[in-house]
């Protein structure tokens, strides 16, 4: 399997996270058995309880304590929609490192918030994801940043493989894991620990049917850049593939499926009911694709990953009424 990063890149990561936060927990919820149905136990990761509300302040932090002194001096800088975002920030507050976070204009503005409360100077700029990364490599260059892109960093992908390396500590009985797919950070570094620990377990991918760009190249095997994208889970609103992750994604995953913005709405409004924790859109996206994959994972112990948390004010209030939010 072509793997961007080893098992021992991940561990490597993994020691330098442990000073800044604990484990985030796994949890059993038998309601969520009976809603997959088939003789499916279901574990939850709940990465919604890290600092900042999601999986991507260990991405944040493996980079930013990867720095050589040089590049801490002179800062960092990414395109985000938010969720990578606000863990650069958090890691570089941290460390004392200094953070420029490009978002697209209207972004989330509560994720916008938080971003800045962390000290990272925040800039508005394109009217969708690609865009921003456009303008991000030009700053990066004027300013002499290093560019910690969300998913093309190898410290980036370690660090999301730390969420797998604890899972499986936590819970050695997995059978498979879920996991929602943007960039495809968090697959990629799951496959890196479970080739190395316990090969079996089985990674499923799901995507929203309204940004199918990394479903589409994982199925054809032609890369995809800059398609549009329609969907309200933000942090899975990819419109491209990259070069890190495409290739393993294609020989380490499963199964990839495409879920509805309506079946993903539908999973925060039952993450909410049943485990009382309420997830953005990419967060609920496992569960739906879990719902989708149920009747092939029968008898298994399934793994989910609550890979978010912020889901705004306004969303939150539009989906618990029973509606879906428009893209």
């Amino acid at each position: 399997m072509p793997l961007p990063v080893s098992y021992d890149d991940i561990l490597a990561a993994r020691d330098r996270l442990r000073p800044f936060f604990e484990t985030s927990p796994v949890r059993h919820y038998p309601l969520l058995d009976g809603l997959a149905g088939h003789g499916i136990r279901v574990l939850v990761k709940h990465e919604n309880h890290l600092p900042t509300g999601s999986f991507k302040v260990r991405n944040g932090t493996a980079s930013i304590t990867a720095l050589t002194s040089e590049q801490a001096e002179l800062g960092v800088i990414a395109a985000t929609t938010g969720n990578h975002g606000l863990g650069l920030a958090w890691a570089g507050a941290a460390r004392g490192v200094s953070v420029t976070i490009c978002v697209p204009k209207g972004n989330n503005p509560e994720k916008n918030a938080g971003i800045r409360s962390f000290g990272a100077t925040l800039i508005e700029v394109g009217d969708r994801y690609d865009e921003t990364v456009v303008a991000c490599r030009a700053i990066a260059e004027q300013e002499h940043r290093t560019i910690v892109h969300s998913t093309n960093h190898r410290p980036v992908i370690a660090g999301a493989g730390t969420m797998m390396a604890e899972f499986l500590d936590q819970a050695p009985e997995l059978d498979a894991v879920v996991i929602a797919l943007g960039g495809g950070s968090q697959a990629v570094g799951a496959m890196a620990v479970t080739s190395a620990v316990k090969p079996e377990v089985q990674l499923f991918a799901v995507q929203s049917e309204g940004a199918t760009a990394q479903h589409d190249g994982w199925q054809d095997g032609h890369m995809r850049a800059n398609e549009p994208v329609h969907t309200f889970a933000e942090g899975i609103a990819t419109g491209s593939s990259y070069e890190l992750t495409f290739d393993a994604l294609r020989t380490g995953l499963t199964d990839f499926v495409l879920a509805s913005d309506r079946r993903i709405a539908q999973g925060v409004r039952d993450l909410w009911t049943i485990t009382h924790n309420l997830a953005e859109g990419s967060g609920a996206a496992g569960l739906a694709g879990l719902r989708l994959l149920a009747p092939r994972l029968a008898g298994k112990t399934v793994g989910i990953v609550l890979c978010g948390g912020n889901l705004d004010a306004a969303r939150a209030a539009e989906i618990l009424a029973g509606r879906t939010p428009e893209a």
